[in-house]
């Protein structure tokens, strides 16, 4: 019977937990979108200025300040540039679509 308890707990813990991660998700998701749309500005901002879509110098600055924070973290460092790079590659390409855009 104490095993089908502990079945039981460990059932409960694990929806528990899921339900957390679910959570964590959702405003993963939320803040994305509230970067992206801080982005989506910026791209508009240096299409109509000329400027560069990507800046190597800050996107380099932004990596190594990441890196301290996953440290800080107990994150996997190499994890969270991974992510880095691969969002600021996304923004990158909006915003060599939004200066395509504003030159036609």
């Amino acid at each position: 019977m104490d095993q089908i308890n502990d079945k039981t707990h460990a059932q409960e813990r694990l929806l528990e937990l899921r339900g957390s991660i679910d959570n964590i998700d959702a405003a993963l998701i939320h803040l994305l979108a509230e970067r992206f749309k801080l982005t989506e500005t910026v791209g508009e901002l240096k299409a109509d200025h000329g400027l560069p879509p990507a800046d190597p110098e800050r996107e380099g600055r932004q990596v190594a300040h990441l890196r301290r924070l996953a440290e800080d973290a107990h994150l996997d460092p190499e994890f969270a540039e991974k992510f880095l790079t691969f969002i600021v590659a996304e923004v990158i390409r909006h915003h060599e679509r939004i200066a395509e855009t504003r030159e036609a």
